[in-house]
Order: C-alpha cells, then structure tokens, then sequence
C-alpha cells in the first residue's frame, strides 16, 4: 500500500500545483501581451461600454439582427440549445425565428433567409454573421432609417473582416459594429 499511496500523493501535488498555479499564471502572463490585456474588445459607444466578442440583442427595424441565442445573450452561461432537427419544439421556434424575420423583411423569400438569422450558435453568444445575413437585411434597415440601400451596403462592405491571411475561416460581420456605425449615419 505504501508503495502505491505516496507516488498518488506525490502526483496529486505536482498536478495541483502545475493545473492550480502555474499553468494559470501561464495563460494571465499570455493575456498581458493581448489587446486590452485579456479582458476582451471593449467597444464604447453613446456613453456605454460593450464587448464586441459576446453577441448582444439588436431587435428595432432600423438595427441590424443578430443570430439568436438560446440563452438570451447570459455570457454567465453560454451554451446551445441542445435540441436536434427532429426535436418539434425545435423546429416550432425555428419556424417562429423564420415568420417573425418575414414580417419584419417584407419581399424576402423564405428560401434566402440564412440559416444563422433563425438558428442559435453553440454558444449562444456568437458576436458575427455572415456578409449574406447583414445584406439580406439591407432594404428593412434602409427603410426604417429613411436612406438609401446603398449607403447600408456600404456600410457592411466596410465592416466586413476578409479571413485570417486570406484562407482561415469564413467571412464575417460583427454586429455590434455594424449597428454603432449605422448610429453614425
């Protein structure tokens, strides 16, 4: 039994101390060197701070959406919603996502509605969607703010991130970003 018992006790305290201390400081020492010291995008705007990296809740006509969220934009609490293409209920606030998108998008097709405008990411907080789902949503936000089509295009042509050197990952809008430059108008 000793034989057994004090190398268990022995890699106990090695595994607290690397996984409790050392591989924290680690990661904080990384973050140091990051923009904004790890504590994420902070994006200031109209007298309040935001962080760009958490998707938020944008539901007035003359914003742009964003993707839904099943946890109601909680970053204590990330998560999807856990539920599969066959589940009804599912299926039933996928199809409640797709008719309130309609009447807010007259003239819209069922069939151009991007999927990430009527389904939730895994996190539930995802801050981006894609160039397809903010043009898609151009001729509502033109018309709420009494402009033209071209001046929003613009605007999400300008804010659209081209993948990382060219090749990794897909291209994308954030939101947030999108609608305080739509504020600037």
């Amino acid at each position: 039994m000793k034989t057994n018992i004090f190398p268990a006790i022995k890699l106990t305290l090695i595994t607290l101390i690397f996984f409790g201390a050392l591989y924290p400081a680690i990661v904080w020492a990384i973050a140091q060197l990051a923009p904004n010291h790890g504590h994420g995008e902070v994006v200031k705007a109209n007298g309040k701070r935001y962080y760009a990296n958490i998707g938020q809740a944008f539901t007035e006509d003359r914003f742009f959406n964003s993707r839904p969220s099943a946890v109601a934009y909680n970053a204590a609490g990330s998560g999807g919603s856990n539920k599969g293409p066959s589940n009804k209920e599912y299926l039933g606030i996928v199809q409640a996502r797709i008719d309130t998108f309609l009447i807010h998008n007259p003239g819209i097709d069922k069939k151009d509605i991007p999927v990430e405008l009527v389904t939730a990411s895994g996190s539930g907080l995802d801050p981006d969607i894609s160039p397809k789902a903010a043009l898609v949503q151009v001729k509502r936000i033109a018309a709420a703010r009494n402009t033209t089509e071209d001046k929003i295009t613009q605007i999400v042509n300008s804010n659209t991130e081209k993948p990382l050197l060219g090749m990794f990952g897909p291209e994308k809008v954030n939101v947030l970003n999108l609608n305080i430059a739509l504020e600037k108008l």
